[in-house]
Protein backbone atom coordinates (compact mmCIF):
# COMPACT_ATOMS: atom_id res chain seq x y z
CA UNK A 1 0.00 0.00 0.00
CA UNK A 2 1.35 3.31 -0.65
CA UNK A 3 0.14 6.79 1.00
CA UNK A 4 0.58 10.20 -1.17
CA UNK A 5 0.06 13.33 1.42
CA UNK A 6 -1.26 16.49 -0.52
CA UNK A 7 1.67 19.00 -0.71
CA UNK A 8 1.76 22.04 1.18
CA UNK A 9 0.51 25.37 -0.80
CA UNK A 10 3.19 26.52 -2.58
CA UNK A 11 2.10 29.77 -1.01
CA UNK A 12 3.84 29.66 2.40
CA UNK A 13 3.28 32.42 5.29
CA UNK A 14 6.98 31.22 6.38
CA UNK A 15 10.18 30.51 4.45
CA UNK A 16 11.49 26.80 5.69
CA UNK A 17 15.17 26.11 5.04
CA UNK A 18 15.82 22.30 5.91
CA UNK A 19 19.30 21.22 7.30
CA UNK A 20 20.59 17.97 8.06
CA UNK A 21 23.07 17.42 11.36
CA UNK A 22 26.33 17.72 10.51
CA UNK A 23 28.53 14.39 10.33
CA UNK A 24 28.36 13.03 13.65
CA UNK A 25 29.90 10.21 15.88
CA UNK A 26 27.66 7.87 14.60
CA UNK A 27 28.31 8.72 10.82
CA UNK A 28 31.70 7.92 12.02
CA UNK A 29 31.11 4.64 13.32
CA UNK A 30 28.43 3.41 11.02
CA UNK A 31 25.96 2.88 13.73
CA UNK A 32 22.27 3.30 14.05
CA UNK A 33 21.28 5.80 16.53
CA UNK A 34 17.49 6.73 16.89
CA UNK A 35 16.58 6.58 20.22
CA UNK A 36 15.99 9.20 23.02
CA UNK A 37 18.14 7.22 25.23
CA UNK A 38 21.42 7.19 23.10
CA UNK A 39 20.43 10.31 20.81
CA UNK A 40 19.99 12.81 23.19
CA UNK A 41 23.28 12.83 25.27
CA UNK A 42 25.85 10.76 23.08
CA UNK A 43 26.36 10.88 19.42
CA UNK A 44 26.85 14.53 18.49
CA UNK A 45 28.93 16.11 15.83
CA UNK A 46 32.24 14.43 14.62
CA UNK A 47 35.54 16.43 13.84
CA UNK A 48 34.60 16.21 10.42
CA UNK A 49 30.59 17.77 11.12
CA UNK A 50 32.59 20.66 13.41
CA UNK A 51 34.41 21.31 10.27
CA UNK A 52 31.53 20.55 7.91
CA UNK A 53 29.69 23.61 9.98
CA UNK A 54 32.21 26.07 10.14
CA UNK A 55 32.73 25.84 6.02
CA UNK A 56 29.14 26.34 5.51
CA UNK A 57 28.75 29.13 7.68
CA UNK A 58 31.58 30.88 6.16
CA UNK A 59 29.98 30.24 2.96
CA UNK A 60 26.35 31.13 3.96
CA UNK A 61 23.90 31.32 0.89
CA UNK A 62 20.59 31.19 1.87
CA UNK A 63 18.34 33.44 3.60
CA UNK A 64 19.29 34.46 7.23
CA UNK A 65 17.05 32.38 9.61
CA UNK A 66 14.77 34.46 11.91
CA UNK A 67 13.87 31.13 14.17
CA UNK A 68 15.93 27.99 14.40
CA UNK A 69 14.00 24.44 15.47
CA UNK A 70 15.61 21.79 16.05
CA UNK A 71 15.32 17.81 17.22
CA UNK A 72 16.76 17.46 20.56
CA UNK A 73 19.41 14.67 19.91
CA UNK A 74 22.78 16.22 20.33
CA UNK A 75 23.88 15.84 17.01
CA UNK A 76 21.25 18.15 15.56
CA UNK A 77 21.61 20.30 19.01
CA UNK A 78 25.08 20.90 18.01
CA UNK A 79 24.65 21.74 14.53
CA UNK A 80 21.54 23.90 15.51
CA UNK A 81 23.42 25.85 18.48
CA UNK A 82 26.78 26.75 15.61
CA UNK A 83 24.38 28.17 13.35
CA UNK A 84 22.55 30.17 16.14
CA UNK A 85 25.68 31.45 17.46
CA UNK A 86 26.32 32.23 14.00
CA UNK A 87 23.46 34.85 13.71
CA UNK A 88 22.81 35.72 17.29
CA UNK A 89 19.44 33.84 17.50
CA UNK A 90 17.64 31.74 20.44
CA UNK A 91 17.23 27.84 19.61
CA UNK A 92 13.84 26.06 20.19
CA UNK A 93 13.85 22.18 20.64
CA UNK A 94 11.13 20.28 18.57
CA UNK A 95 11.43 16.88 19.71
CA UNK A 96 8.82 15.98 16.51
CA UNK A 97 12.25 16.80 14.15
CA UNK A 98 13.68 13.75 16.16
CA UNK A 99 15.38 10.78 14.00
CA UNK A 100 12.93 8.59 12.88
CA UNK A 101 13.33 5.38 15.38
CA UNK A 102 14.98 2.20 13.56
CA UNK A 103 13.44 -0.16 16.49
CA UNK A 104 15.35 -3.75 17.54
CA UNK A 105 18.34 -2.28 14.85
CA UNK A 106 18.98 0.52 17.26
CA UNK A 107 22.90 0.68 18.23
CA UNK A 108 23.63 -1.96 14.90
CA UNK A 109 25.54 -1.47 11.99
CA UNK A 110 23.83 1.26 9.46
CA UNK A 111 24.03 -1.48 6.54
CA UNK A 112 20.63 -2.74 8.14
CA UNK A 113 19.29 0.51 7.05
CA UNK A 114 18.72 -0.68 3.71
CA UNK A 115 16.46 -3.66 4.68
CA UNK A 116 14.71 -1.51 6.15
CA UNK A 117 14.23 0.70 3.28
CA UNK A 118 13.07 -2.30 1.43
CA UNK A 119 10.16 -2.52 3.56
CA UNK A 120 9.32 1.09 2.76
CA UNK A 121 9.15 0.76 -1.01
CA UNK A 122 6.55 -2.03 -0.27
CA UNK A 123 4.55 -0.21 2.63
CA UNK A 124 4.90 2.80 4.01
CA UNK A 125 2.99 1.64 7.23
CA UNK A 126 4.84 -1.62 8.11
CA UNK A 127 6.36 -1.29 11.50
CA UNK A 128 9.43 -4.52 10.33
CA UNK A 129 11.42 -4.68 13.65
CA UNK A 130 9.80 -2.01 15.92
CA UNK A 131 10.74 0.35 13.28
CA UNK A 132 9.12 4.19 12.83
CA UNK A 133 6.63 3.88 9.75
CA UNK A 134 7.34 6.21 6.86
CA UNK A 135 3.70 7.32 7.05
CA UNK A 136 3.79 8.10 10.79
CA UNK A 137 7.09 10.14 10.08
CA UNK A 138 5.65 11.98 7.25
CA UNK A 139 2.76 13.15 9.05
CA UNK A 140 5.09 14.61 12.52
CA UNK A 141 7.48 15.90 9.80
CA UNK A 142 4.82 17.60 8.22
CA UNK A 143 2.77 18.38 11.21
CA UNK A 144 6.09 21.11 12.47
CA UNK A 145 4.91 23.01 9.83
CA UNK A 146 1.54 22.53 9.94
CA UNK A 147 1.67 24.20 13.36
CA UNK A 148 4.48 26.84 12.39
CA UNK A 149 2.38 28.02 9.38
CA UNK A 150 -0.67 28.69 11.67
CA UNK A 151 1.33 30.40 14.34
CA UNK A 152 3.65 32.52 12.94
CA UNK A 153 3.90 35.02 9.32
CA UNK A 154 6.93 36.39 7.52
CA UNK A 155 9.79 34.05 9.39
CA UNK A 156 12.41 32.34 7.77
CA UNK A 157 12.66 29.08 9.82
CA UNK A 158 15.67 26.68 9.92
CA UNK A 159 14.36 23.27 10.63
CA UNK A 160 17.53 21.18 11.75
CA UNK A 161 16.46 17.07 11.86
CA UNK A 162 18.32 13.85 10.55
CA UNK A 163 18.10 12.19 7.40
CA UNK A 164 15.75 9.59 6.92
CA UNK A 165 13.00 12.37 8.51
CA UNK A 166 14.15 15.25 5.94
CA UNK A 167 13.76 12.88 3.00
CA UNK A 168 10.39 11.70 4.04
CA UNK A 169 8.96 14.94 4.42
CA UNK A 170 10.44 16.03 1.51
CA UNK A 171 8.28 13.41 -0.49
CA UNK A 172 5.29 14.06 1.07
CA UNK A 173 5.65 18.19 -0.06
CA UNK A 174 6.36 16.93 -3.03
CA UNK A 175 3.06 15.05 -3.51
CA UNK A 176 4.86 11.73 -3.96
CA UNK A 177 4.21 8.24 -2.79
CA UNK A 178 5.47 8.14 0.57
CA UNK A 179 6.85 4.49 -0.96
CA UNK A 180 9.32 6.89 -2.94
CA UNK A 181 11.16 8.47 -0.44
CA UNK A 182 14.80 6.76 -1.35
CA UNK A 183 14.25 7.97 -4.49
CA UNK A 184 15.11 11.36 -3.99
CA UNK A 185 18.48 11.95 -3.63
CA UNK A 186 20.34 11.87 -0.29
CA UNK A 187 20.43 14.83 1.61
CA UNK A 188 24.37 15.58 2.45
CA UNK A 189 25.53 15.79 6.43
CA UNK A 190 25.26 19.66 7.15
CA UNK A 191 23.26 20.23 3.73
CA UNK A 192 20.23 22.48 3.52
CA UNK A 193 17.39 22.28 0.95
CA UNK A 194 15.20 25.31 0.80
CA UNK A 195 11.37 24.62 0.34
CA UNK A 196 9.84 25.85 -2.61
Amino acid sequence: MSIRFHSTPSQRRNRYLLMRHGHSQANARRLIISTPARGLTAFGLSEQGEAQLEALLAEWRWPIPTRILHSDFLRTTETARRVAAHFGIALQPEPRLRERDFGDLEGLEDSHYEDVWTHDAIDPEHGEDGVESVASVAARMQGVIASLEQALRDETMLLVSHGDPLQIMLTALEGRLLTEHRGREALLPASITMLD
